[in-house]
């Protein structure tokens, strides 16, 4: 609205109210000027006056335009002119060149389009068995490459059974480690058991009683042999872990720059430390000429003498008493003994901080008694006191119990099981947790006793897809890869079936129903058996935390 004055009459005005209607449509331009000077643009003045609407009569209207065709005649001149003669009164014109030409039969439109189809038909036809062909064949060499593979898969698998079989044979004809001599265990416990069976089924009265004798005599020397060869594996064993130790004691110092470079560096200590393990793998060399164990002998005499205390003084009495019997002509058989003990105290020596500083960051038992009560259980079983790394502690056990020799002991003397499959799968799972970097806890806590029970007690030692029962080709993997790894949340399967599982997306859309009420079955049955335990259910409830955030 607008107030404005209008003059009425010569000397009065009137105040009147103009009202200004702001357009619907855009104003249309129908030109103007513009000043030089200023800049400014003027526009011609159009009316404000919203057109007049024709009234809607439900009719579809046309204007004249689009209902009148507009004929055009146009006359055309080809680019070259050109004339014929023709026989005339006067002029005579040979036709012996002419062609005569006679008109086809008339092709109608119809006719034309279906001659079209049908050529467009062959067309097709050859297309598609072109095509046809190209797939079949692309079929047939996608084939041959898969059977190719499977063969090759299958023959990977068949040389690694046979390789593992191979090994399992080697470790028991010459066992070394504690792993070996439980797979000697098992298959001794095994092969007693086969033939108890043997012997119940076959024999009767006195004849059953003198076989059972005959095979207690068996298994008694089967064990005193087994028990030989742990002493020569014991022996070559703790050579080789005194060897470790001093090499560890001999390490430089290393830490990692900001480029991720590594950076080494020899102090006084470690090369001390080198010096001694040096030494230290001389003297306990065998087969050595006489002169070059003398030199050896010459260095640890001047190396032990820099400190004066009853250790290095018996150490040199030691070191003059084999010089002395090796300028005799003594045998080497009858020196064994001499240079084990030299061996034993030189390792003693070794040991002590004072003497070699860097060994005090690795002994297990520090020099500050002090530091022992913090760390440090009461084994009833042996009745020793060890440190707490020397007690395996399953996550469902509530007191220290025993330490790990007298499980060891206990399960060679009545179980005789194998732990090697369980300790392989927890140590996989273990390696592939860890590259998730999801700061995963649970599979720490758990031990390779809590892994039998959930494999033998709740997957039943078979893979929950094909029923596989070969342990050394089962491995657990998460059953929703987006939360962390536990035992209510994992699934036994063969690393084929754990492959393809782990690249699922959606697991209700690639399983059906009745096969995920059966795994969450057994989620339930887990979760009531580590619930029990105190460290597990603060790790309960943040898993369920994370389930119902996802």
């Amino acid at each position: 609205y607008l107030r404005t004055l209008i003059l009425t009459d010569s000397d009065s005005f009137q105040d009147v109210v103009v009202t200004i209607e702001r357009p619907t449509y855009h104003k249309p331009f129908l030109g103007g000027f513009k000043n030089q000077v200023t800049g400014v643009e003027f526009h011609n003045a159009g009316s404000q006056t919203i057109p007049k609407k024709r009234p809607d009569k439900g009719i579809q209207l046309f204007c004249r335009e689009t209902q009148t065709v507009f004929e055009k005649n146009k006359t055309q001149q080809t680019r070259n002119t050109t004339s014929t003669q023709m026989t005339k009164i006067g002029l005579y014109v040979s036709n012996m060149t002419d062609k005569l030409i006679s008109p086809g039969k008339y092709l109608t439109a119809e006719e034309y389009h279906k001659r079209r189809l049908e050529a467009v038909i062959v067309l097709q036809k050859y297309f598609r068995r072109w095509h046809a062909i190209n797939v079949v064949q692309n079929l047939r060499e996608e084939k041959r490459l898969r059977l190719a593979w499977e063969a090759q898969e299958e023959l990977w698998r068949k040389k690694e059974k046979e390789e593992r079989l191979r090994r399992e044979h080697e470790r028991r004809l010459n066992p070394k480690t504690k792993d070996d001599f439980e797979l000697l265990y098992n298959a001794l416990e095994l092969w007693r058991q086969e033939e108890t069976e043997r012997i119940d089924r076959t024999l009767t009265g006195a004849e059953r009683k003198a076989a059972f004798c005959g095979l207690l005599e068996q298994e008694a020397q089967l064990i005193a042999s087994i028990g030989r060869h742990k002493l020569n594996a014991d022996e070559e064993n703790q050579h080789k872990a005194i060897l470790h130790f001093l090499a560890k004691c001999a390490q430089p110092k290393r830490w990692k720059a900001y480029d991720g470079k590594v950076t080494e560096m020899d102090t006084q200590y470690t090369l001390h430390a080198r010096e001694l393990l040096e030494i230290y793998r001389s003297i306990s060399m065998n087969d050595v000429p006489k002169d070059e164990r003398i030199d050896v002998l010459l260095t640890l005499r001047r190396t032990v003498k820099e400190h004066e205390c009853k250790l290095t003084q018996e150490i040199v009495e030691l070191i003059d008493r084999e010089v002395d019997l090796m300028s005799r002509e003594v045998k080497e058989c009858n020196l064994e003994g001499l240079r084990k003990r030299i061996c034993t105290l030189f390792l003693q020596y070794i040991k002590t901080p004072k003497f070699n500083p860097e060994v005090a960051r690795i002994l297990k038992v520090p020099p500050d008694p002090l530091k022992l009560y913090k760390n440090v259980n009461f084994c009833h079983s042996c009745e020793n006191y060890l440190l707490s790394s020397e007690f395996p502690v399953p996550a469902n056990s509530r007191t220290i119990g025993r330490c790990r020799l007298c499980c060891k002991l206990d399960n060679e003397a009545r179980r005789r099981g194998a732990f090697l499959k369980y300790k392989l799968i927890l140590e996989n799972l273990r390696k592939s947790e860890s590259d998730y970097q999801d700061d995963t806890k649970i599979i720490f806590l758990i031990q390779h006793q809590d892994l039998q029970y959930m494999i033998e007690n709740i997957w039943g030692s078979q893979s929950a897809l094909s029923a596989c029962s070969d342990l050394y080709d089962l491995v657990m993997v998460r059953w929703d890869k987006q939360r962390e790894w536990s035992p209510w949340n994992t699934i036994l399967l063969t690393k084929d079936e754990a492959d393809a599982h782990l690249k699922l997306c959606n697991l209700e859309k690639a399983y059906e129903a009745a096969f995920i009420h059966r795994i969450k079955r057994k989620h339930i049955r887990a979760k009531n058996y580590f619930a029990q335990i105190p460290a597990m259910a603060s790790l309960l409830h943040r898993s369920d935390n994370q389930a119902n955030a996802n």
